[in-house]
């Protein structure tokens, strides 16, 4: 079962995303009255995904996401906000959220949403797992004598601080 963090100053918003998520999506939730509350939370807990206001007093999703970058990543996250501002979105995406929702949207379009993001991140994991287990990280495969040639001479050549064809 995945777990959702709901991040929104508006308890009546928060916790109806909450029920809904729960109740519909079958995920487990968590909340958050806050940018600050949802940091705290996303250091001690396992989550699999977030929706994040971007408006809040405080340490705003726009915080949010600066810290979660600057620590390196965390949950992917999908903000969602009430003007529908595709100008703030954009920001927003760019600090790495994964997609965003308006408010305005019906619980089925959040549960899509949220279900978008989790096969993403999915998927991201798997592509990941097996590139280190074909290649330890490596993006070429092969094990052959010219192969092996090959990749001493990359390694060789990749000290040189200039542009090689090979």
């Amino acid at each position: 079962m995945s777990r959702i963090l709901i991040v929104d100053d508006v308890e009546a918003m928060r916790e109806q995303y909450a029920y809904d998520v729960k109740r519909l999506g079958k995920h487990e939730t968590l909340t958050a009255s806050g940018g600050s509350e949802a940091l705290q939370i996303l250091e001690r807990e396992p989550v699999h995904c977030v929706i994040l206001d971007l408006e809040m007093p405080g340490v705003d999703g726009f915080e949010v996401l600066r810290t979660l970058q600057h620590r390196g990543g965390g949950p992917p996250v999908s903000v969602y906000t009430g003007r529908g501002d595709a100008d703030r979105c954009s920001r927003a995406m760019k600090l790495g959220a994964y997609g965003f929702i308006e408010k305005k949207d019906s619980i089925e379009r959040v549960l899509i949403e949220i279900d978008r993001v989790l096969e993403k991140e999915s998927v991201g994991r798997q592509l990941a797992r097996r590139r280190t287990k074909l290649g330890e990280g490596k993006p070429l495969v092969g094990g052959g004598a010219r192969m092996r040639a090959l990749c001493d001479r990359i390694d060789k050549l990749a000290k040189i601080p200039s542009t090689v064809l090979i």
